[in-house]
């Protein structure tokens, strides 16, 4: 029998979607670490990271009021509370006051999408333990039997999703005061029955339930892995899970995990390398740059202003990195005016700038110190020249880029070419127009057709 060009073509075919379709993950770090993160995510680049809980509702200091005020003992969080609530009142006691009564998710994912944003992550659960949705492994301390009456991360998911973002939820695997785990951690993690009555099948139904694009793991940093059991779930996520072909995991899964297993790497809070690392990471930052929730006593002074917030993210994605900006909302479901203009902003600046963000690749080169320090990213033959400062001149240096006949400059949001001129051995000159005023104080040069 014969077999056509065409019969073996078609065999091969087959046989690679027969591969692809059958690759099984198994429970263990080698074979979890192997699979390729979910191409959307080094795409979208920049999200909005949601702090948001019964830590809302004091209001002070930081996400961490329970532990600071119960845990360390904190004079300060001390005096708070003597000076504001009465004898005998408990950190539950504020959960009736998380009304998020002027909470409308459409309104609050309209300031996401005009952010620029193309990822939002919610955090359904916090270190305190109050879930914002209905857990039923989390009895009358989540948002449904409590304070709002109502599933937030349902709400809020599907305001996102109807604006085609991604959506991503953050779950802390340890609670600071459930007695269970306190009963484990007290047994030096050999017993393990807050993993397997609450802290997994929490987890498991989480996802089952809600679908996310993304799991921003974390609270892992007291246990090994082998306590939270983290390769079977992720095994189960990446093999069975209705989410199993799109979803993206941080690096956060036990002791000894960062930066080292999972998904991308966030190594730690605000991570910033000094060079270009060899894995897909992220660096989550806070416009707050003293907490990630809401607090009624932060000043202008401690918040990052709009080009802080430009120069940070255009660093961290010539790195290959991509940028998860906090903002925490009020208790009663606002975000603050002040936040709401930065990401607004931030938007307005990527109306204009994000080719050079969105879907580009780090360059060959990184930054230079030419006539003003430049971040480059790239996109095949096109590279873009990032600069976060005026040159308060006219012309423009870059030693990096080695130019063609083909080359064409030009400033984004200007359609105009440039003028430019080759350097001897690699680099060019380029004669700038008057740069436009933006509140960020960054701009792009565009080059095509450069090596």
């Amino acid at each position: 029998m014969q077999v056509t060009r065409g019969q073996i073509s078609l065999f091969l075919c087959l046989l690679s979607c027969a591969s692809s379709l059958g690759t099984r993950y198994t429970p263990d770090w080698a074979s979890l670490d192997a699979r390729p993160i979910p191409e959307w995510y080094d795409e979208v680049k920049f999200g909005i990271f949601v702090h948001w809980g019964v830590f809302s509702v004091p209001a002070f200091g930081s996400e961490w009021f329970w532990w600071y005020w119960k845990g360390a003992q904190n004079p300060n969080y001390i005096q708070f509370m003597t000076k504001n609530y009465p004898p005998g009142f408990s950190y539950t006691d504020f959960a009736p006051e998380f009304h998020a009564q002027f909470f409308d998710p459409d309104e609050m994912a309209d300031i996401f999408e005009a952010s620029g944003a193309k990822y939002v992550v919610l955090t359904n659960k916090h270190h305190e333990g109050f879930t914002n949705w209905g857990s039923p492994y989390s009895w009358n301390w989540n948002s449904v039997d409590n304070g709002p009456h109502r599933d937030l991360v349902a709400d809020l998911g599907a305001a996102i999703r109807k604006r085609s973002l991604h959506y991503g939820l953050y779950n802390s695997l340890y609670e600071w005061f459930n007695p269970i785990y306190l009963s484990d951690k007290q047994s030096g993690f050999k017993t393990r029955d807050y993993v397997e009555k609450k802290a997994m099948p929490e987890l498991y139904e989480l996802v089952n339930r809600y679908k996310p694009d993304l799991i921003w793991s974390d609270g892992d940093w007291e246990a090994p892995d082998t306590y939270w059991n983290s390769t079977g779930f992720l095994a189960w996520l990446y093999n069975d899970s209705p989410v199993k072909d799109v979803v993206v995991t941080n690096d956060r899964w036990g002791l000894g995990c960062y930066c080292k297993h999972g998904g991308y790497y966030n190594c730690a809070d605000k991570f910033t390398p000094g060079k270009l690392p060899d894995h897909k990471w992220e660096k989550c930052q806070s416009v707050d740059t003293i907490s990630w929730g809401y607090r009624r006593n932060m000043k202008l002074s401690e918040l990052m202003d709009l080009p802080s917030i430009i120069k940070d993210m255009v660093y961290v994605v010539a790195l290959g990195g991509n940028y998860l900006l906090n903002v925490g909302p009020t208790s009663d479901g606002m975000i603050a005016p002040v936040f709401e203009e930065r990401l607004r902003g931030i938007g307005a600046w990527l109306k204009v700038n994000g080719e050079a963000i969105y879907a580009t690749k780090p360059w060959r080169v990184q930054a230079e110190n030419a006539t003003v320090p430049v971040w480059y990213t790239s996109k095949s033959s096109t590279v873009y020249a990032i600069f976060t400062s005026n040159p308060m001149q006219n012309s423009f240096t870059l030693s990096a880029p080695k130019t063609s006949n083909s080359t064409v400059v030009t400033l984004l949001g200007n359609p105009e070419p440039l003028k430019w001129a080759p350097l001897q051995t690699s680099g060019l000159i380029v004669l700038l127009p008057d740069l436009p005023f933006t509140p960020a104080d960054a701009w792009t040069l565009k080059l095509d057709e450069v090596a």
